[in-house]
Formats: C-alpha cells, structure tokens, sequence
C-alpha cells in the first residue's frame, strides 16, 4: 500500500520525508517524478501501488501551475486525499493553494520532525473526511473507544498508567490514539509526555473547536511517540471555567476521531469525571497496594452502580505490587469484589521514567512493571476486548 505518494525528483527531500515517516506511521512512501503533478487524478493514482493513497506531497520541484491544477482536480475527483504543497512563506500562494484545495504547506528545507507531524496532521485530515463520508465499514470507521483511567484517591500512579496506556495502544494504532488531561487543577500531562502544548483544554471547548474538529485538531500536541495529546489548563483557575457539558461534548468530538480516547481523570467522583463516563466504552481502575486505596475504590464502585455510571469494559490495575506489603492480590480482590485484571510491580524504573518525562513504553523496556503495563494496553486489542471484558482473566507479572 503506498499510502504517501510523493511527486518530486529530490533525493535529499525524499529522505527527508522518509525520516519523517520511519517507525512514526505506517504505510509507504512512494516517490514518482515531479513531472506528474501534469497528470490527471485517474492517471496520478493509477501509478500508486495498492489500493489506498492518503496523502499526496507535492516537492519543492513540481511545477507551481501544475502542482495547483492537480489539487484542484484531486479536491473535486478525491476530496477524502489530503494535498501537501511544498513551498516557501509566500502569502499570495498561501491564498491561491487554499483555493485550490490543498489542505496543508511545508517549507522546501523542512526537517524530518516538522514533517513528521504535518504528514500526521495530513492523515488526520483523510481519517476524518473518510468517516463523514462512510467509506469503508472497518471498525477503524466507528466511533473510538473512550477509556476512563481513574481512581477515587490520588498518589496510585494514575497519570503513569493512563500516559503508558496511550504509549501502548499507538502501537497498534498509529495516530490514533489522543490522550486528555482532565485533571483540570493539577494534571501533568505534559510533564509525563514531555512536551510544551501550545495550546490546552481550555482552548478546546471554546470558540471554532467546538464546531469543527479539524480546528479542535489544531489544539492537539503530539509527543514523540505519535500520541496526540490535549493537556490541562496551565493554571488552575480556569478550572472553574470549563463546564461538565463542554467536556462531554469534547469527548464525544475526539471519539469520532480517534480510535482510543484515553482519559487521566482527577481523583474523586467530581462533576467533570461523571460527565466523562457517560461518554466512556472503558474504565481503567487504578488501585495501589495500600488499605486506604483499596477502600476507596470499594467505595467508588459503589457509588457508581447507584449512578449506573461503570462502563461495560472494567479493567482493575494494581499498580505498586509489593509482596512485602502485607497484602496477597487474592486479600485486594476480596475486599473490591472484583477480579484484578493487571499488576504492575513497584520498580525503580517508573520514577526514573517519570522524572524524565518518558513513558516506560517508549524505550521498550523489558522491566516487569513494563510488562504489566503493555499487557494492559493489549487488553484493548480488538480481537481480544470481548472476551477480556466477559472473564477478567487477570494477568499477573512476575
């Protein structure tokens, strides 16, 4: 499948653009001449191996009348195809490639990692304009899952195992997999990814966001892994201005986007988080080894069944897992009422990860509580999720 199609006949850019895709996104890269921006979009395609082009990025050699003709003609023939221009800052281009249809413009001496994430944001564009359209009944086409991670109590290694969990499932979903900050006061996010989100919630679930999503995109960061991730407000007074109704909406928004919405909740049963599992196909239980954390998830499911509030996939981590605490995992089942369906052993590796703003699941780590935190994220395997859910078959690392 060459789901990139490249027209140029610069080898230095080809390996720019090569560098960009390499281990970040699936599918080839194709290269054929510049000279074939002169072609039709029947013709253009007829050259592309496979099935399926996403994206067709137009080199810094094509020619400019040419390269616009063949956008145009590819916006009315084969609206679902992102056009990537390469050209430089020139504000009447800007305006005619818009025109045009080109849905994106990189500069001719972009490096691998600004392409990287406008390849991204370009299939992004395809994803989207697919699923409005119903092409294809895959089930990458149906709404995303929305996985809750959560805890009645704080200090239980949530924001480690929601940020893992994400790492994990992009794996097997490359660019697709977002994660949200909704610890609206104290998430940190961005300190367990690493990045400096220009833009946060806050922006999201207000003005052109809301109605569009290509906008809502916008306000994405992607971290090194090709997670997306909308990261909390960057003071927590603005808090109080996002509303449980706006949160709802914004979930909803990102699963018709995404395959994985991944949730890092606050602690407590808070108005946004009850927003947020109406809107939830999954709810990750994080429990430490600890009495206090194991009463209040005790307390939390109870609550939750009153409000008829617990997803129909429940996934119980026990993260800490220490045979030296006094407590067996048969002790913290029978006190939940639940199977434990995934341990993560305390390891000097995940303080070590977080201090770096690593996830664990980034360096292909083979220490135990890795291994504990990708079994989790394999749970959510299409294949497997129906019957994970039916027998919570707990896997235990040792």
């Amino acid at each position: 499948m060459s789901r990139f199609l490249l027209l140029t006949d610069s080898a230095e850019f080809e390996r720019r653009v090569l560098a960009a895709v390499k281990g970040a996104m699936p599918g080839a890269v194709q290269r054929i001449g510049a000279g074939a921006a002169n072609l039709s979009p029947h013709d253009l395609l007829a050259r592309s191996i496979g099935e399926t082009t996403d994206v067709v990025l137009l080199g810094p050699d094509t020619d400019r009348e040419a390269a616009l003709r063949l956008a145009t003609a590819l916006d009315l023939l084969n609206p679902d195809i992102s056009v990537v221009l390469t050209a430089g800052a020139d504000p009447q281009l800007v305006m005619l490639a818009m025109r045009a249809g080109v849905r994106d413009i990189t500069e001719p001496d972009a490096d691998p990692a600004t392409l990287r994430v406008l390849l991204e944001r370009a299939c992004l564009s395809t994803d989207g304009r697919r699923r409005q359209s119903g092409d294809g009944g895959s089930n990458e086409r149906r709404r995303g899952r929305v996985v809750a991670v959560m805890s009645p109590k704080g200090g239980v290694g949530k924001t480690t195992v929601a940020t893992n969990l994400a790492v994990g499932l992009a794996k097997t979903a490359p660019m697709g997999v977002v994660i949200v900050d909704l610890d609206l006061q104290f998430g940190d996010v961005a300190g367990a990814l690493n990045v400096d989100p220009e833009h946060t919630i806050t922006d999201a679930v207000f003005g052109a966001a809301v109605q569009d999503s290509m906008v809502l995109k916008a306000f994405l960061t992607v971290d090194d892994t090709g997670v997306y991730a909308l990261c909390g407000p960057k003071s927590p007074a603005d808090a109080d201005l996002i509303t449980p109704e706006q949160v709802a909406v914004l979930i909803n928004q990102l699963a018709a986007e995404f395959r994985y919405v991944v949730m890092d909740t606050a602690p407590g049963l808070g108005e946004h988080l009850l927003a947020a599992l109406e809107q939830a196909t999954d709810a990750v239980w994080v429990c430490g080894m600890d009495v206090p954390s194991i009463r209040g998830l005790n307390t939390g499911f109870g609550v939750l069944r009153e409000l008829q509030l617990i997803p129909q996939g429940r996934h119980v981590v026990l993260n800490f897992a220490d045979r030296r605490s006094g407590l067996t995992i048969q002790d913290v089942e029978a006190s939940i009422g639940v199977p434990v369906d995934a341990v993560v052993p305390r390891s000097r590796a995940v303080p070590l990860s977080t201090n770096k703003g690593t996830p664990l699941l980034t360096d292909h780590s083979h220490d135990a509580a890795a291994r504990g935190l990708m079994k989790l994220a394999r749970r959510f395997d299409a294949d497997q999720s129906a019957s994970n859910r039916k027998i919570h078959r707990r896997e235990v690392v040792r």
